[in-house]
């Protein structure tokens, strides 16, 4: 395995164009880079792909000029762009599979070199449920402690807010430039003082509802463990919970009454096995013993050698298999494998065409949906 190395700036505009062309998520992003070696390489295959996996319209692939304009854009801002393969990548996040291809850091990108725990929960928060927030926050901040959360309104506002002196990081759905809900303007600006806004989003971008679980897998990829105060049975919490017990990262929870649906999230967390807790020092104590060695982390691959290619005959018979056994309900890529009776080589690169030609969405966690 390669240690990982800065990119010129020529390879981290291929990246940056790849990693925003439509049907290039991250788990596909990965493969091309696995499969072609460079992001220059998968970027000269893409049409050609896509047109074997079915696209009739031209891929949407930005071009170079866009991809400068982004990145002289966010250097004007005072912004960094970090690729998953750079030394300043936050090593918590480089660890899941796979990572965010490219992040945007507007502030201090090494804060990350602290240990981080997420505080995240409702929206529609409780007076005390926000003062337990804030108040846990601070406490993590004076203790060394990193927060991260989500910038959204209620509890996320509250741990951003309670840990603004010891410095925070908001991660969000949208571009970094994007201010949003308009309600944090200054919380946000507060934030930028003392801490980071990161984002996998491009500039401009305003977050739609696919966006929010991407930014709680970052929120719980960047976090050696996530806190859930007050979060309904179908929160956006939850799914940051979920990200986190898939990363091998600390779930904890605090106890709400069993009349408040609000607290019924993360009641049902505490029944799941969550560490309930009730003071900072619950969390501590658990934090402590955590350094990121028990994530088994490793440097990102996408620096291997180009892999021989597929018999393009195989590929097809694969792609037809593959498209006749996908469903909107997620399958696993190892399933799918095992259906088609071919090789993972030839089931890999029959994905990845049909995710250039949106008919397959490959998700993190080895899960693949149809995408109609």
């Amino acid at each position: 395995m390669n240690r990982p190395t800065a990119l010129s700036h020529s390879e981290l505009r291929d990246w940056l164009r790849l990693s925003r062309t439509i049907g290039v998520g991250p788990v596909t992003f990965r493969d091309l880079l696995r499969r072609y070696g460079s992001a220059s390489n998968a970027l000269a295959e893409l049409p050609r792909l896509a047109r074997r996996g079915g696209r009739i319209k031209p891929l949407s692939m930005p071009s170079r000029e866009m991809a400068e304009a982004e990145m002289d854009a966010l250097d004007q801002m005072g912004g960094t762009m970090l690729a998953a393969c750079d030394p300043s990548y936050p090593r918590l996040l480089a660890a899941i599979d796979p990572p965010p291809p490219i992040l945007s850091v507007l502030g201090d990108p090494t804060l990350f070199a602290q240990k981080t725990c997420a505080i995240v929960g409702s929206r529609n928060a409780s007076a005390i449920g926000m003062r337990f927030a804030r108040q846990i926050a601070g406490e993590l901040g004076q203790a060394g402690i990193l927060v991260i959360s989500g910038l959204a309104r209620g509890i996320d506002g509250a741990a951003h807010s309670g840990s603004l002196e010891s410095g925070t990081v908001a991660v969000v759905a949208g571009g970094v430039d994007h201010v949003y809900p308009a309600q944090h303007a200054e919380l946000r600006q507060a934030i930028l003082e003392r801490g980071a806004i990161v984002s996998e989003r491009a500039l401009g971008h305003r977050a739609t509802a696919r966006d929010f679980p991407r930014r709680n897998r970052i929120i719980s990829g960047l976090s050696l463990g996530v806190v859930v105060i007050e979060a309904a049975k179908r929160s956006g919490s939850l799914i940051t919970a979920r990200y986190a017990l898939e990363q091998n990262r600390e779930v904890f929870a605090a106890p709400g009454s069993p009349l408040d649906p609000r607290a019924s999230g993360a009641n049902g967390l505490i029944r799941q096995g969550a560490m309930l807790i009730e003071t900072s020092a619950d969390i501590l104590d658990a934090l402590n013993g955590l350094s990121g060695s028990q994530l088994q982390e490793q440097e990102p691959d996408y620096r291997d050698h180009p892999v021989e290619p597929c018999d393009e005959n195989d590929v097809d018979q694969a792609r037809d298999l593959i498209l006749g056994l996908l469903s909107p309900s997620p399958v696993h890529r190892d399933e799918l494998v095992r259906a088609c009776g071919l090789p993972i080589a030839v089931c890999s690169s029959a994905l990845i065409e049909l995710e250039l030609a949106e008919l397959a969405i490959c998700l993190p966690g080895g899960l693949v949906t149809s995408a109609t």
